[in-house]
């Protein structure tokens, strides 16, 4: 399976937009993080947020919480707590959140630029996608910021109420939050109703659905040492990396299943899921 790693290597080099080419060396040839820190760099405006496209289905330049997400992604995956990009970015995510702490995945900004059509008003409604997501991978770097604190608040009582949301992906920040926050007996005593929620909603596939959109076993456990890996039986796990395996294209990465909004977008989100694809595959030693 080596020639599989080398051919997504290839194809990260030929097509991939140069934050997942960074990363891709901090994350397998042993590259100091400091590159990854320097590309994102390029996408934090004055006031602190991330935009310009960081995630690529909405070609928006303004900050937007859902590029924040994006960006802190890239340092957890990198081990970089940089202050001088994550302490801007939470103050811009407390300039922009409701009182409880709670932030939207994006604005009425985008509308005047190119977007997927999923991008629509749903995306300003504030909620746990993305608080939860930004604020577990806030956790998970161990960077302190006031938002943090009263976006972990929020999460919990949101999660505790008994009113969890529908939306599978709101589902799957909760999951990213509970990996990371610190009191890990509440984490693990709620995970298996957040989970529960999100299994069953259509848009969650417990075996694969070859062509189809959705979120999967490997979207809640994407690494073999994730908290969540008991969650799932083997044969479930088994299937989707195989699965995961088999979808590669011939050029040596993997492709989307939703529409993006050109052909750089489509590219761009290529170079996101091939990574993660081999992030994935080598923690489940499959390459």
């Amino acid at each position: 399976m080596t020639d599989v790693f080398l051919a997504a290597d290839r194809f990260l080099q030929a097509e991939a937009r140069l934050l997942e080419r960074r990363l891709f060396d901090t994350l397998f040839r042993d590259a100091p993080a400091d590159g990854v820190v320097s590309v994102l760099r390029g996408y934090q405006n004055a006031d602190g947020g991330f935009g310009h496209g960081l995630e690529p289905d909405k070609r928006c330049p303004a900050s937007l919480p859902i590029d924040v997400e994006v960006a802190v992604q890239a340092l957890a995956a990198a081990g970089a707590a940089d202050p001088a990009l994550l302490g801007p970015a939470c103050d811009f995510l407390s300039g922009v959140a409701m009182a409880d702490g709670a932030v939207p995945l994006a604005f009425p900004v985008i509308e005047g630029y190119p977007r997927a059509a999923h991008w629509t008003d749903w995306t300003y409604a504030p909620g746990l996608n993305p608080t939860a997501g930004l604020a577990g991978l806030l956790h998970q770097l161990g960077f302190e910021h006031p938002w943090r604190d009263s976006a972990t608040a929020y999460c919990w009582q949101v999660i505790e109420s008994g009113e969890l949301p529908e939306e599978v992906h709101a589902l799957g920040e909760t999951m990213t939050f509970l990996a990371h926050v610190p009191d890990r007996a509440r984490a693990e005593k709620a995970a298996p109703r957040v989970l529960e929620r999100m299994t069953s909603s259509s848009m969650f596939q417990p075996m694969p659905k070859p062509g189809e959109y959705g979120l999967t076993p490997l979207h809640v456990a994407a690494t073999a040492d994730s908290p969540w890996r008991g969650l799932f039986d083997d044969a479930q796990i088994d299937a989707h990396l195989d699965h995961l395996l088999g979808a590669r294209e011939p050029d040596g990465g993997w492709p989307i299943t939703w529409d993006p909004p050109s052909a750089a977008s489509r590219l761009e989100w290529r170079g996101m899921v091939t990574l993660q694809a081999v992030r994935t595959l080598r923690s489940y030693r499959k390459i």
